[in-house]
Order: structure tokens, then C-alpha cells, then sequence
């Protein structure tokens, strides 16, 4: 999902000397790895009122005030610093759209949850309730996701955010070490759990079939 960090490396130090047709490419080959990840956290009342693209955008603006300043001291890699600005717009934006206007937002209907209906869900729903699919498992793909959405809902927040982080984002198990703040054997096991609490969700989630 995020970049390659070769690259964007490249274009970091070119960005320190100054080049702004570097800094340029930077924010372009970010903008939409960082609505992704918006999308995927985006609380579905609010969503009906702020558009993730608004918020990559306000993030962008940021990290470009503060770029000097992580070019200076870049304590951890630049797609983590950019998530980290994110995770603070969107707090911010609950904050002031939801508390303020709490009855309002409760009343609307949230949409269906369209951030999932990726190729990365299905795929990973697949691999969790059967390892070997079959021509049916695929006739029923639609069906499949629809019970790794219920299923994913019915996680804890930590879990649900593991999940998200590796499968989703496409974090490594060293940058979901940095994200959850523990060991980089910690966050593995974490995630192990994750799977393990999601795969049995899957197998208890009836599935419905349709009469040939």
C-alpha cells in the first residue's frame, strides 16, 4: 500500500536540498496510500459529512509545514510520520464534527462499509475460512466478504486495528512494532491472535447459499 521506501528515501534527500519537484512527487505518491488509511478508519456517520480526500488534504498541508523539521530529525520511518499526522486530523475532525454535532450525526443512517470491498479483504478472508478454495468458494465471493465484514466488526478495537494495520496498510511487523509501541516479537504475537480471533469468527459466521 505505502510506497517503496527506496524511493521515497531518493526523494526525501533531494527534498532536503531543496527540490521541489521532489517534494512535489513526495505528497502525490503518499496522497493516496494515506486516503486508504483514512477510508479504513473513517467513522461511517461523520464520513457522510467529511470527505477523506479533505482530510489527506489537510495532512499534506501539514506535513509540508513540517517537513524541514522531520528532515532535520527523522526519528522514524516517513510513511509512519505521515500516518501519525493523520491519526491526529481524524481525531480532530471527530472531535469537532461528532461532540459538536452528536444528535444530528446519530440520526443519519451510516452507508454500507465500501473501504473494504478490496481485493486485500477477500483475499485474506479466503486464506482465514479456507485454505484450498474451491470453485464453489468462489461463486460465493461476495458472500465471503460479506461475513469477513461481519466477522472483522465483531473483533476487538485492538485486534480490528491489527488487522488493518497488516493487511490493509501492508505495515511490516517492525513498523507494527513502532505503531502499537512494543517489540517487534510482541507485535507478532499480537497479530497471530488477531488472526487466530478472526479465523474463528469466519467459522462460526453461517454462510448463506443460494438453491441451484
Amino acid at each position: 500500500m505505502w510506497p517503496d521506501t527506496i524511493e521515497t528515501d531518493v526523494l526525501l534527500k533531494r527534498a532536503g536540498q531543496a527540490d521541489a519537484e521532489a517534494v512535489e512527487r513526495l505528497w502525490e505518491q503518499h496522497r493516496e496510500p494515506l486516503r486508504r488509511m483514512i477510508d479504513l478508519r473513517l467513522d461511517h456517520a461523520l464520513g457522510r459529512r467529511v470527505d477523506a480526500s479533505d482530510i489527506v488534504q489537510d495532512v499534506l498541508l501539514k506535513a509540508n509545514q513540517w517537513l524541514g523539521e522531520y528532515l532535520r530529525k527523522p526519528d522514524m520511518p516517513f510513511h509512519l510520520w505521515l500516518r501519525q499526522i493523520a491519526r491526529d486530523q481524524m481525531i480532530d475532525q471527530y472531535r469537532r464534527h461528532r461532540v459538536a454535532a452528536r444528535r444530528t450525526l446519530e440520526r443519519e443512517q451510516p452507508l454500507a462499509a465500501a473501504e473494504f470491498a478490496d481485493r486485500s479483504s477477500l483475499d485474506l478472508a479466503a486464506q482465514l475460512r479456507d485454505p484450498s478454495p474451491t470453485p464453489l468458494t468462489a461463486a460465493l465471493r461476495c458472500e465471503l466478504e460479506r461475513r469477513f465484514h461481519t466477522a472483522l466488526q465483531q473483533l476487538d478495537e485492538q485486534d480490528r486495528e491489527v488487522i488493518l494495520l497488516r493487511h490493509f496498510e501492508q505495515l511490516s511487523n517492525s513498523d507494527l512494532a513502532r505503531v502499537l509501541g512494543l517489540t517487534e516479537a510482541a507485535a507478532g504475537m499480537r497479530h497471530l491472535r488477531a488472526l487466530r480471533r478472526l479465523r474463528l469468527l469466519l467459522a462460526d459466521t453461517p454462510a448463506r447459499t443460494e438453491a441451484p
